[in-house]
């Protein structure tokens, strides 16, 4: 049978309702009897965990803003450093916009498929001193060839050099001295006798029309030939052509002209 509590209560005790668990599947709700004397203490008790968990509530606050400080710091240290390393983008240059030049200021050398139309002599221009010279289109020369005189061969940083004087046209005597550094040397028979010689073959830089390259020539004593110049097939060899009806078929930029070292007072 199921277990009840009288209504009845001594004297200085309270009345607190708890559910009984009944023997034997029965349930009924009834009231404890807590005496009144602990009611204080109970009461003192919950205040007392009450103020434990706002404590609690309050460290957890304080301990949740650090850990979100730190991760800040942290951030913007991380961010510092990613700033250092990684270079600043520029912006670029400002598009220059290029200037309209005539076709005397350019300089002109037609072309066919590729390749510069010359005619048998050609205003040549040797960069270095400046100087512009009447040149002869040679195909049956293999080498192209420029007057020098007073070749002195001299060694400098370990590799061979050469000391040389070229003429000024339209002078007779004026001439100018160049160094350059020996490419190498040709053995040249010469077509009267059996005799043969050794020159030296430097790289000049020339202009042909609006044309620019850097070739070999040989520095040779052209004193009795009509042209200083000669341009042979390792110039003319897949770059030029050559229309034997014409000379002067290119015209050299004006700034090129300007020194009047033209050639055309020869």
């Amino acid at each position: 049978m199921g277990l009840r509590f009288s209504h009845i209560r001594p004297a200085g005790l309270l009345t607190i309702p708890v559910l009984v668990l009944a023997l034997g599947g029965c349930t009924a709700d009834r009231y404890l009897m807590v005496p009144k004397d602990n009611v204080d203490d109970v009461r003192t008790s919950v205040k007392a965990q009450r103020a434990t968990l706002v404590t609690m509530e309050e460290n957890a606050t304080l301990r949740h803003e650090k850990l979100l400080s730190e991760e800040a710091r942290n951030t913007e240290s991380i961010l510092q450093a990613i700033a250092t390393q990684v270079e600043k983008p520029s912006c670029p240059p400002p598009e220059v916009k290029q200037e309209c030049t005539t076709e005397k200021e350019r300089g002109r050398a037609d072309r066919r498929d590729g390749k510069v139309i010359v005619g048998q002599v050609e205003r040549f221009y040797l960069a270095g001193p400046g100087l512009v010279y009447k040149a002869r289109i040679d195909s049956g020369a293999e080498t192209s060839s420029i007057y020098g005189r007073n070749i002195e061969q001299f060694e400098r940083d370990g590799n061979n050099w050469v000391r040389f004087e070229v003429p000024v046209p339209g002078t007779e005597d004026d001439w100018v001295t160049m160094e350059k550094e020996i490419s190498r040397t040709v053995k040249i028979i010469q077509a009267s006798s059996d005799d043969s010689e050794r020159r030296a073959v430097v790289k000049l830089q020339f202009a042909i029309g609006d044309h620019q390259q850097v070739a070999e020539f040989t520095l040779a004593d052209r004193e009795n030939l009509t042209y200083d110049v000669l341009v042979g097939r390792n110039i003319l060899r897949d770059v030029m052509l050559i229309d034997v009806g014409q000379e002067y078929a290119t015209e050299l930029p004006s700034s090129y002209l300007d020194n009047g070292n033209s050639g055309d007072n020869e």
